[in-house]
């Protein structure tokens, strides 16, 4: 790979305010592979713990289950073309499927191995020391490892009363920033941020300035989607992956959906080597489970059920639970124990959940498995509760 220090894209990032200091800093990120993202936990950050044997694993947003069975034998079947890198054209397949049923044009999809590295691209193509980066207050923090990393003014906007993102409040905040992030549905709370405002951010930031959504617990909701901004706009970024829903968080695949310009940004860097090597029984997986819809929504409804069952399990213990998770994940309140506290409790009964947010000290992030998974979360909550 060309050095940045000697190729022309250099020469643009110094004319956006980096120094040679955080130019080494990019391609060590570019070295190491992007999702690096200043530190070795940005390539793990959404497990709050190393698994533990036996315990019931609520803590990482994962899917209970692995890929839907369509999905996992696509990826079966293509193994036996490992020897080749692209056996019959899997990427145009996976876009023309993907378009089919998001309507976005196949030349505003792009695949990643996740959503990491994307995460870490686009504050630096689209943020730098002179253009910040704004974000809600508590949503997924891997944008701030990166712009903490390049030099980026990172801004963070407390979530509305009823737990949206303050639109308003963030452009009002950094009504010059180079980069506005909006996870919805957000992680942690799992609450979303109706398109009307996503639409009003994209309207009044600067012209020059992009928007980011990511939606990568969106099948959780029935909502309007974030996607159409994509298509309709060139300013707009819209983030997906199949970690979550699709069971498919080992086998790293995601997507972007953007302008091609935009695409093209992000792609400066690396001449396309991280989209190119994708493994190809993700692609399959990926291609063959889109279509599914009528899985996908029983999936969720699954998983919803679960959710409200221990919502409403843990309220009736006293407990708050942040109300409107459309997503596999909610925060809930501990009353005289911390976070800290409850996790290692709860693991001591065999459950294993997710971590604090700074701006909810008090609450921790519980992500929704299967229905025997929760029942067992609320008979260890009782337990721990009753000692």
């Amino acid at each position: 790979m060309e050095r940045i220090e000697n190729s022309e894209v250099a020469e643009e990032l110094i004319g956006r305010g980096y120094s040679r200091r955080q130019l080494g800093r990019i391609a060590a990120l570019l070295g190491g592979g992007l999702a690096l993202a200043g530190n070795a936990e940005s390539v793990f950050a959404q497990q709050s713990a190393k698994a533990v044997a036996g315990a019931v694993r609520i803590g990482s947003n994962e899917c209970w289950t692995g890929p839907l069975p369509a999905g996992a034998e696509a990826a079966m079947l293509i193994v036996a073309q490992g020897n080749r890198y692209e056996p019959d054209d899997e990427h145009a397949k996976l876009f023309a499927a993907v378009s089919e049923v998001e309507g976005v044009p196949v030349d505003r999809i792009l695949a990643w191995p996740g959503s990491s590295d994307p995460l870490a691209r686009t504050p630096i193509t689209f943020s730098s020391p002179k253009r910040g980066i704004v974000t809600a207050d508590p949503t997924y923090e891997s944008i701030w490892r990166t712009g903490a990393w390049i030099g980026a003014k990172v801004t963070k906007v407390p979530l509305t009363s009823d737990y949206r993102h303050d639109v308003k409040a963030m452009l009002t905040a950094d009504p010059n920033a180079g980069l506005y992030y909006v996870c919805s549905p957000n992680n942690p709370t799992g609450t979303i941020t109706p398109i009307e405002d996503l639409r009003w951010l994209a309207e009044n930031k600067p012209k020059d300035a992009v928007l980011l959504v990511d939606e990568a617990y969106v099948h959780w909701s029935d909502t309007p989607r974030a996607a159409q901004l994509a298509v309709e706009r060139d300013d707009v970024i819209v983030m997906r992956t199949f970690s979550k829903l699709f069971g498919m968080a080992g086998m790293r695949l995601g997507l972007t959906f953007a302008a091609p310009e935009l695409h093209k940004r992000m792609m400066r860097y690396d001449g396309g080597q991280v989209t190119n090597m994708l493994p190809m029984t993700a692609v399959a997986c990926g291609t063959a489970s889109v279509p599914l819809a009528a899985q996908i929504k029983a999936r969720a409804a699954q998983m919803v059920s679960a959710r409200e069952m221990a919502i409403a399990h843990l309220q009736k213990r006293g407990l708050k639970v942040i109300p409107g998770s459309h997503a596999n994940m909610f925060m809930v309140e501990w009353k005289d124990r911390t976070p800290k506290e409850m996790m290692a409790a709860l693991l001591g009964q065999g459950v294993q959940i997710g971590r604090s947010w700074t701006a909810y000290p008090q609450m921790s992030r519980i992500t929704v498995g299967s229905a025997e998974e929760m029942q067992k979360f609320c008979l260890a909550v009782d337990k721990v509760l009753m000692a």
